[in-house]
């Protein structure tokens, strides 16, 4: 017979523990409830910021939305792009739809005029035209330039949805 000692026991709850907040701040510290029909959710609740990854059943809808995006694409994304790609969330009790890619972001974007990354950049490269989105953060909606090592807002990237999001980021697929 076995007997554990309590540090043991112990040691095994925090492990646990410390797993489950891993994972929990690792997503933004929400995990999205599985939810069965995406469409119905979303007049139910009219709006649910929770970005949510790809569901299977959705997938001609999304392929059409995906169309709609980027009309000049060549063909259209495999099941495996879908799977790692599409994001979905609810807004006016409709279904929107993101597509990640090298620089768009499917959260909720950034609008502090401030930005660290972008005043780093600017002590290096004082007088540089752009500032890139490495140093500025993917998220912002902001184009920055320096000014004798200064960061300077130079327009606007993205218009923002009402929730927040990049307004041409998002599309809404259609009702089922």
């Amino acid at each position: 017979m076995m007997t554990f000692r309590f540090p043991t026991i112990v040691r095994f709850h925090a492990a646990i523990i410390l797993g489950v907040l891993v994972l929990l701040v690792g997503t933004g510290g929400a995990l999205a409830a599985p939810v069965k029909d995406l469409h119905q959710y979303c007049r139910q609740v009219r709006n649910d910021d929770t970005v949510r990854t790809y569901e299977p059943s959705l997938r001609d809808a999304a392929i059409r939305a995906y169309q709609r995006l980027f009309p000049g694409a060549q063909g259209e994304p495999s099941d495996e792009e879908l799977d790692t790609s599409i994001k979905f969330r609810c807004m006016d009790a409709k279904v929107m739809a993101c597509f990640l890619g090298a620089n768009l972001v499917c959260d909720k974007m950034n609008t502090a005029r401030e930005n660290p990354g972008a005043d780093e950049f600017c002590r290096s490269t004082p007088n540089s035209d752009f500032v890139p989105l490495v140093a500025t953060g993917h998220d912002t909606i902001y184009a920055y330039r320096c000014s004798n090592g200064k960061a300077v807002v130079d327009g606007k990237i993205y218009a923002l949805d009402k929730r927040g999001f990049a307004q041409k980021l998002w599309i809404a697929l259609p009702d089922r």
